[in-house]
This record gives C-alpha cells, sequence and structure tokens, in this order.
C-alpha cells in the first residue's frame, strides 16, 4: 500500500489524453491509448488502485464537509474558503466539479473494458474489481450529488473527441443509480470476508450503502423506506469483524485499527499532509504555553499552520467534563493565568526525528459512525428504546455513561445529532450531518450556524460560470 497509489495514479495520468471540453464542462480524461492498456489480467488490479486516488483527495477536502459548519472559528493564521462565511455565488466559491467527473470517467472506463475480459486464471479477481468499482462510482456520484444537488448521469465510457453534453438529473435520479451501483457491488463480491481498510469491501460498501440510505430518507423524503433500507445495510456491517477501540485517542492515530471500515491512506514522504495541517500550530504561536509539553506543536508552518480552532460551539456540545473524547478533541493553550487558543488535537500527526507531521489516515467509515447512523434510522422510525440503545454504544466507550434525557423523538433526534458532534468532530461529516438532519426537521441550521444566521445561502452549492458557459443544457443551482 505504501507506493501503490501513486505508481497507479502516474499511470492513470499518463495513459489519459486531454480531449473536448463539452462534457457538463469536463474534458473527457477517460479517453485512453486503447493500444497500450487492458490487454491482460494485470492491467485491471492496478488502474482500480489509481481511482483510490481520486477518493483520497476528496476525503482531504474539508471545505465541503466541515469549513460551511459550526465546527471551526479561525485561530492564529485563518485558511478558510469562502465556504466558511456562507458567501457563495457563481463567481465566489462556486464549484467546479471536473474532478469527480474525472474519477467516475475512469470507473466508467475500466467497467466497460473488464465486462467482456475473460480472468481466465482467477474469475474472483474480476468479480471484486467490479464490485470496487460500481462502489467507486457511487461514492463519486453520492459525494458530488450532497454538494450541488441535482447532477449530470455520466454513465458511459468516453473514448473518442465526441462527448455529449448532459443537463443535470434530478437528484432522486442519482440516488436511484447511487443505490443501483452499492447494490450491485454487494451482490458482486465474491468475498464477504475481503478486507482491506483502504479499499472498498463488501463492509465498507455497506456502510456507504447506510449513509446514503439516511440522506434518501430526510433530504430526497424517501421516509421509513430509507431508514429501513439503512438498518439493512448496518446489520450486514455487524456481522463484520470489528469493535469500537478502547481507547478513543486510538480512533484515529492507531493505523488500520478495529474500529475502522474504509480509510484514505497517508503516510510521511508518499502523500503529504493532509488537512489536519491547519489545525497543528507552529513553534512560535505556542512557545510562551504553560501546557506547551501536551499541545501538539510542529516547528515549522510546513507542517502545522494554526489557521483553525475548535469553535466555542462545538466545544459547548462536550457536556459531560468526564468525557474522554475531550483531550482527544482540543486543548486550551494556557497563557500564564488565561487561555487563548483551543488547538484541535484529534490529527495529531506522527512525531519524526525532525518535525511531527500530520501524516494520519483519514477515516470516511468507522463503528462508532455506524452505530449513530443505526441511533438515527431508528429514530426515523419512532423506535426510541432502539435508538437509545445504540446512542448509549457510543456513550459508554466515551465514559459519558447511558442517555437519561428525554425519550420524545425531537429529543431523541437532536441528541443523536449532538452526539455526532462530539464523536465525529473534524472527521469531515458535519456539513452532512447538518443538512440530513436540518432536512429532517430537528434543527434550522439557519438559527443554528453562525455564519449562517441572517443568511439565505442555499444548502447547495452554485455552479462555476465556466461550468455553465461550456455547457447549454445546465441550469443554474436553484437560489442563485
Amino acid at each position: 500500500m505504501k507506493k501503490i497509489f501513486l505508481l497507479a495514479a502516474s499511470l492513470i495520468s499518463l495513459l489519459t489524453i486531454a480531449g473536448c471540453k463539452k462534457i457538463l464542462e469536463v474534458a473527457p480524461k477517460s479517453q485512453i491509448t486503447e493500444q497500450v492498456y487492458f490487454k491482460s489480467e494485470g492491467d485491471f488490479e492496478p488502474y482500480v488502485t489509481g481511482i483510490y486516488t481520486y477518493m483520497r483527495t476528496l476525503a482531504n477536502n474539508v471545505t465541503y464537509g466541515t469549513e460551511r459548519t459550526e465546527e471551526l472559528i479561525a485561530a492564529s493564521n485563518a485558511r478558510f474558503s469562502t465556504a466558511w462565511s456562507q458567501i457563495l455565488s457563481p463567481s465566489v466559491g462556486a464549484i467546479d466539479y471536473s474532478y469527480w467527473y474525472q474519477a467516475i470517467g475512469q470507473c466508467n472506463l475500466l467497467l466497460a473494458k473488464i465486462e467482456p475480459f475473460a480472468f481466465s486464471s482467477d474469475p474472483a479477481t474480476k468479480k471484486r474489481i467490479v464490485a470496487e468499482t460500481h462502489a467507486l462510482r457511487a461514492y463519486f456520484y453520492f459525494h458530488l450529488m450532497r454538494i450541488v444537488g441535482d447532477c449530470p448521469l455520466m454513465l458511459q465510457a468516453i473514448t473518442s473527441a465526441d462527448v455529449p453534453l448532459l443537463p443535470r438529473s434530478p437528484a432522486a435520479d442519482v440516488m436511484k443509480q447511487v443505490l443501483g451501483d452499492l447494490d450491485t457491488a454487494i451482490v458482486t463480491f465474491p468475498n464477504k470476508n475481503f478486507v482491506s481498510k483502504y479499499r472498498f469491501s463488501y463492509t465498507a460498501t455497506q456502510a456507504l450503502r447506510a449513509e446514503a440510505s439516511l440522506w434518501n430518507a430526510k433530504v430526497l423524503a424517501a421516509g421509513a423506506t430509507g431508514f429501513n433500507d439503512a438498518l439493512t445495510a448496518i446489520a450486514e456491517v455487524e456481522k463484520a469483524d470489528l469493535s469500537l477501540m478502547p481507547n478513543f485517542r486510538d480512533v484515529n492515530t492507531v493505523r488500520q485499527n478495529k474500529e475502522i471500515i474504509l480509510a484514505a491512506y497517508y503516510q510521511r514522504d508518499e502523500t503529504g499532509n493532509n488537512y489536519a495541517v491547519n489545525a497543528l500550530p507552529f513553534l512560535t504561536i505556542v512557545k510562551g504555553a504553560s501546557n506547551i509539553d501536551s499541545i501538539p506543536w510542529c516547528q515549522t508552518s510546513s507542517n502545522g499552520q494554526g489557521a483553525y480552532q475548535i469553535s466555542p460551539l462545538s466545544r459547548s456540545l462536550f457536556t459531560n467534563p468526564n468525557d474522554q473524547r475531550i483531550p482527544s478533541t482540543w486543548i486550551l493553550q494556557r497563557d500564564g493565568n488565561s487561555t487563548s487558543f483551543a488547538w484541535i488535537t484529534k490529527l495529531p500527526g506522527n512525531v519524526y526525528a525532525d518535525d511531527r507531521v500530520p501524516d494520519n489516515d483519514l477515516i470516511i467509515f468507522r463503528l462508532a459512525d455506524v452505530y449513530l447512523m443505526a441511533a438515527e434510522a431508528y429514530a426515523g422510525l419512532g423506535q426510541i428504546d432502539d435508538a437509545i440503545t445504540y446512542l448509549n454504544k457510543v456513550r459508554q466507550r466515551a465514559g459519558t455513561g447511558d442517555y437519561t434525557g428525554g425519550i420524545d423523538k425531537a429529543t431523541i433526534e437532536r441528541e443523536i445529532l449532538d452526539e455526532r458532534g462530539r464523536e465525529l468532530f473534524f472527521e469531515n461529516k458535519r456539513w452532512y450531518d447538518l443538512v440530513r438532519f436540518y432536512k429532517g426537521g430537528t434543527i434550522d441550521i439557519y438559527n443554528y450556524i453562525p455564519n449562517l444566521i441572517g443568511k439565505t445561502t442555499p444548502i447547495y452549492w452554485p455552479l462555476n460560470s465556466t461550468v455553465l458557459a461550456n455547457n447549454s443544457k445546465l441550469e443554474q443551482t436553484p437560489g442563485y
């Protein structure tokens, strides 16, 4: 795993060529010189491995999953995008979604080429690659759909410069494709026990199926159908060899641990810093702190830029001072008798001889997240006792004890959202959680997120003006 991602990504780059600009606005990155590739069974494994580099890049971008939430405020050196300020327009902070369609194009091409190809020596490998590719395509479409809502459905492999212009498809149709791809992957995996923490497995695909089903239930109004679909997928996840880590700190610092279902691989000198580079302070900022030995600081701003700190609103979610997640989430910098910054400790990186480096793997799915999905689905169905059972699985590890608050549906759903805020802080999920619970009626994000108060910015991003100019069949995101 140490170098295969980079090698495979380089291979894809070398074999793709630029083409006409007419596709959604995207150059058809899946155009490929067929004379030199997909000629043997061995060509497909590195190709699908290379596609995971797109997943890792998306996992490492907090603009969409975190910055529009209440989680962060500026620290010493602000690095926020316009998304944080909730000031979005077709010319400011708008999305150019070419990267998503490059990834989708690679999936389409692989599926088109592998379908007629006989894997005479190892048919199971072909099935696994096909399953992974369907799961990856679902991941890319689901990720994009949560950002822009309606989006073009490109399902064919592009192998020439004759590329069709596609309009935006309704989000419900995109979700249908996402769930269809996931169902295809689920039935295609030849071995349910195949485990790779860095690749889609049967279990990771079911985790994505659960998350997509919750979005379908609340945002796309599928209701009970979506909640029950999520619970069906979660039941399959629970059959896997997974368990919560006894020590919360180990969840994000111990690679490939028993709680992780799917992660984006990081390691020093292999991939560069992850997004925690913006959260870790550098020495100049903290050198006067009386508790400097407890702060995860870096020598220079190359590895820690001191740009983010946890917000007071996110800190206020941790109502129990005995919550063992607190020291592994943030630390207050003490300067004499006062405090200054609340540094994020969730992704502390690793200390090497020359410096601390933010190179923890980025977790995409883990068991505690799935337990809270189960709680959310049961609450959505009005099955409060079951919802509390799953909520308590996470609370017990946190050391906060069983839930003892109100048991009406609205109160339980708000508690689940707050628990997700505590458990999954800075794991690039909060915006999607807030939108889901907003659409489900639990909160009003326009009264909850500080930078949205008094604004009417839509939950979906606008399309970049260039995207629209290159495709006359596209319409701007409603509200812009």
